[in-house]
């Protein structure tokens, strides 16, 4: 399936610069976003699906610049990344659920091989400014942990058209993470991320927004730490993604790795949904959002190589050239 050509604005890098500092600080509340979501008590922000992204008119409707807002933090230092992944015996209503071998292993690469290349470059031009200090993200890794949490999903405490029966609240995600971290010794904070993977047939809603018809992941934080988490429902590349190419063979894996990307990157520069966003109220991964670039990679079947994984994944936002890159500077 052809990839539509999505048309992104040209900025000249001076303009670009001028325009961030005319408008940083900007009263523009990202929670006025619609991608922004909340169960009444914790917003997230939603990678939403090709549908929704569409009705929407994202990215077409939003060329960008992202504008830092004031003392809004990043996520600095070295990073720690876990994938957290929930696969119990049954879902909530016997059925059976999955997650294969194949599929954990190919978002464990992802924990490796992201920082230092491509994405994970573009943002290091992103920073946070707070007490005066200004602190730039640092592509660096600080290593990577994956567990495998069998505890049963808990009873179902939301609707989810797309997984009638089986469907978990952003309240219950919330609860599993930190009952994983207690169990591990794990504790939170802004160099650290925490990525929760429900198996095949498992739904989820925020609020009123619910996985596979609204979003396809979402991330947020918790807790004083605070608990940077992101919320990944098992692949579903019908309404995640545009068409393939899948370059492992894995349609579901390719599908989960390219929303855990988007979130991993939209958390890095924009943890606790304060700091780096566009007039608009939307995210870096929002302003490239299924927008691949050239496959280079894999006679053409993905676009991004790294320590020679092949992967499919969209193009994030770079103020310097004021569009969608693979590539960072």
């Amino acid at each position: 399936m052809m990839k539509r050509k999505l048309i992104v604005a040209s900025f000249a890098v001076g303009v670009v610069m001028a325009s961030l500092l005319l408008l940083q600080g900007s009263a523009w509340a990202q929670g006025e976003s619609p991608l922004t979501v909340s169960d009444g008590e914790h917003k997230a922000h939603i990678f939403p699906t090709v549908s929704r992204a569409a009705q929407l008119g994202i990215p077409a409707a939003d060329t960008g610049p992202l504008l830092y807002h004031a003392d809004g933090p990043v996520m600095t230092g070295a990073i720690l990344l876990y994938n957290i992944y929930w696969v119990p015996a049954h879902l909530q209503n016997g059925n059976p659920t999955s997650m294969s071998t194949h599929y954990k292993n190919v978002q464990t690469n992802l924990l490796h091989d992201y920082p230092e290349h491509g994405i994970g470059n573009n943002n290091t031009q992103y920073y946070q400014t707070i007490g005066g200090v200004t602190t730039y993200i640092y592509n660096r890794p600080n290593g990577y942990v994956t567990y495998l949490d069998t505890n049963p999903y808990p009873a179902s405490g939301c609707t989810d058209p797309a997984t009638p029966g089986n469907c978990i609240t952003d309240a219950q995600i919330q609860t599993e993470i930190q009952r994983v971290m207690t169990l591990n010794h794990w504790t939170g904070g802004l160099n650290k991320m925490f990525l929760l993977f429900t198996s095949s047939g498992e739904g989820s809603c925020n609020g009123s927004s619910c996985a596979y018809t609204d979003y396809c992941a979402y991330h947020g934080a918790f807790g004083s730490a605070p608990v940077v988490y992101s919320n990944e429902p098992y692949g579903d590349p019908s309404v995640c993604s545009a068409g393939g190419p899948f370059p492992t063979g894995d349609a579901a894996a390719d599908t989960a790795v390219g929303t855990a990307t988007h979130e991993l990157t939209e958390a890095l520069t924009d943890p606790e949904l304060n700091a780096w966003y566009s007039a608009l109220g939307n995210e870096i991964g929002d302003l490239c959002a299924y927008d691949y670039g050239t496959n280079t990679w894999d006679s053409g079947q993905a676009n991004q190589m790294w320590y020679g994984h092949f992967y499919e994944i969209q193009q994030e936002y770079d103020n310097h050239v004021g569009g969608c890159v693979q590539v960072g500077p």
